[in-house]
């Protein structure tokens, strides 16, 4: 158990490292370009995912997403008393991860995100189907070709960068980590429970909606 916490925890510090340190890169080098930046980041937070997903997979499952362990254990495929453990992991790793970014850029370490705000229905109503989407990539990828599931992952979250207005958090652990850094891909400390109680209701409507249509009991 605690390697598969650690792993959880690395590679959920290796996402923030790469979703933060690539905003900030982006801001410097694309002088004032917010679509460059955005690619940038996208692109580097898509390229870690396939990494961190395909390294770590068979040590802990690479959830890296409390959003995904527990659309895992409400299909019993993770032990209901392992969850607590996966999101504090993840939790913790996401900050950490965010930290450590800051040190990189030689930027305060402990910052809260207020200058970027997001919020408002459309957002709230975007980190749901973003989270719907991912947890549809995932689960059907699952059933349709196992293997596939880091490319699958890593391709539907570069795009998603770009078809969300929320720009796709979907994910509680990197919603909170991101409140610690005021860059590019930061976001508002006060946005941030209707970002994850949006992600929780998707991850209970793919419950039933996913199940009933991959016939995955």
């Amino acid at each position: 158990m605690t390697r598969r916490l650690v792993a959880e925890a690395l590679g959920t510090a290796l996402l923030l490292i790469s979703i933060i340190g690539s905003g900030v890169m982006g801001v410097s080098l694309a002088q004032g370009n917010a679509a460059i930046t955005l690619l940038a980041n996208a692109i580097a937070t898509g390229c870690m995912l396939y990494v961190i997903i395909t390294v770590l997979n068979p040590i802990s499952g690479a959830h890296f997403n409390p959003a995904v362990s527990l659309a895992f254990a409400l299909r019993g495929r993770l032990p209901w008393r392992d969850v607590p453990g996966y999101v504090a992991a993840q939790i913790i790793g996401g900050i950490v991860g965010v930290w450590v970014t800051h040190l990189m850029f030689d930027l305060p370490v402990l910052q809260w995100s207020m200058t970027l705000h997001r919020t408002g229905g459309a957002q709230w109503f975007s980190e749901m189907i973003a989270t719907f989407g991912l947890l549809f990539v995932i689960f059907g990828g699952l059933k349709a070709r196992a293997e596939a599931v880091p490319t699958l992952v890593a391709l539907y979250i570069t795009g998603a960068y770009w078809f969300t207005s929320s720009t796709s958090f979907a994910n509680p652990a990197v919603t909170i980590a991101r409140g610690f850094s005021d860059t590019f891909a930061g976001i508002n400390p006060a946005h941030i429970p209707m970002f994850i109680i949006m992600q929780v209701i998707a991850v209970v409507i793919s419950h039933f909606a996913l199940k009933a249509l991959l016939e995955d009991g």
